[in-house]
C-alpha cells in the first residue's frame, strides 16, 4: 500500500508555475530510508518531504516504528539503506551531533535528565555544547546568562532556575526538555511522545508551548504522539506507520476517512 500525498502541501505554487524549478526545496528528504537488524525490518523504504514550517505528526500503534524512525532521521541509529537530506544536502552518514550542529534537534520519550542539576544549569550546559563545547568539562550557567535567561523565559521555567531536575513535575521535565533543545535554535525539531507522563493538567500548556514555537516562531516540526485530539489541533499533515512502512501521508482529515488507515486500525486505537 502506497502513502498518498508524499511531498510537501503546496509544491509548486510560488508563482503559478507548478514548475520544478518553482517549488521550494523541502528542509527534510527522506528517500527510501530502511533500518533492518538482525534480519528483522524496522523500518522498510519510508519516502517523504517536509518543507520548511510545517508541523507533521506521525501515528501509529506501539511497534509501528515511529521512534525507530525518528532515531534514522537524528543519526540515533544508522540507516541500512535510502538516505536523509538536510536543507538538500545528504547527511545519512553524519553522527547525530553533527545534525545537531545543522539544526536538527531532538527530544526523548523517556526524561534523560540530571536529576541533581538544576534547571538552569541543564540549558547552561546544552548551551555549551551547541557552542561545540564538551559534556565533560562544564563551566556554569552563569557563562551563558542571557542565553539560558531567553529559553528559561521561552519555557516557562524562569521561576524554576535553581531548582533541581528530580523535584520537578512532569510537565516542567518536559519543558525543560524542551528548553534544552531551543538554545541550540533548531530549525527542525523531532518531539518524541512530549506529553508522556504529562497529568491532564499540564497538557493543554504544554500543548500551547509547541503550538507557539511551531507557529510563532516558525519552526518546523516532527512529531510523535498518541493524543490524537493534541494531533489533530497541531499537525498540517499525519503520517501512519504500520509495521515500519509509511501506510499514510495526507491532512489530518484526508488520513482519518482514509479507508486504507481505517481497515489497517479496524479495533485498534491509533
Amino acid at each position: 500500500m502506497s502513502p498518498t500525498n508524499t511531498t510537501s502541501p503546496g509544491a509548486g505554487e510560488a508563482g503559478g508555475t507548478g514548475t520544478a524549478a518553482a517549488r521550494p526545496a523541502p528542509v527534510l528528504r527522506l528517500r527510501d530510508l530502511g533500518w533492518t537488524i538482525g534480519g528483522a525490518t524496522i523500518v522498510d523504504a519510508v519516502s517523504l518531504d517536509v518543507r520548511e514550517g510545517e508541523f507533521l505528526a506521525f501515528i501509529g500503534p506501539n511497534g509501528a516504528g515511529k521512534t525507530s524512525l525518528f532515531n534514522l532521521i537524528s543519526g540515533l541509529n544508522p540507516a541500512t539503506r535510502g538516505t536523509v537530506e538536510l536543507d538538500g544536502r545528504d547527511i545519512t552518514a553524519q553522527a547525530a551531533h553533527a545534525r545537531a550542529r545543522r539544526g536538527l534537534g531532538r527530544t526523548f520519550q523517556t526524561s534523560s535528565l540530571w536529576p541533581g542539576m538544576t534547571v538552569a544549569d541543564h540549558v547552561g550546559l546544552a548551551a555549551q555544547a551547541a557552542d561545540g563545547g564538551s559534556y565533560r568539562v562544564w563551566r556554569r550557567a552563569d557563562t551563558y546568562p542571557e542565553r539560558v535567561e531567553r529559553v528559561l523565559d521561552r519555557t516557562q521555567l524562569t521561576h524554576r532556575a535553581g531548582t533541581r531536575a528530580d523535584v520537578l513535575s512532569h510537565g516542567e521535565k518536559r519543558k525543560l526538555e524542551l528548553a534544552v533543545l531551543l538554545v541550540g535554535e533548531p530549525r527542525l525539531m523531532l518531539l518524541d511522545e512530549p506529553m508522556a507522563g504529562v497529568s491532564a493538567e499540564e497538557v493543554p500548556a504544554l500543548t500551547e508551548l509547541i503550538r507557539s514555537l511551531h507557529r510563532e516562531e516558525g519552526r518546523t516540526v516532527l512529531m510523535v504522539e498518541h493524543h490524537m485530539d493534541i494531533l489533530l489541533d497541531l499537525a498540517d499533515r499525519l503520517a501512519v506507520m504500520h509495521h515500519g512502512t509509511l501506510l499514510a501521508l495526507d491532512t489530518p482529515k484526508a488520513v482519518m476517512a482514509d479507508p486504507t488507515v481505517q481497515q489497517a486500525y479496524l479495533g485498534e486505537e491509533l
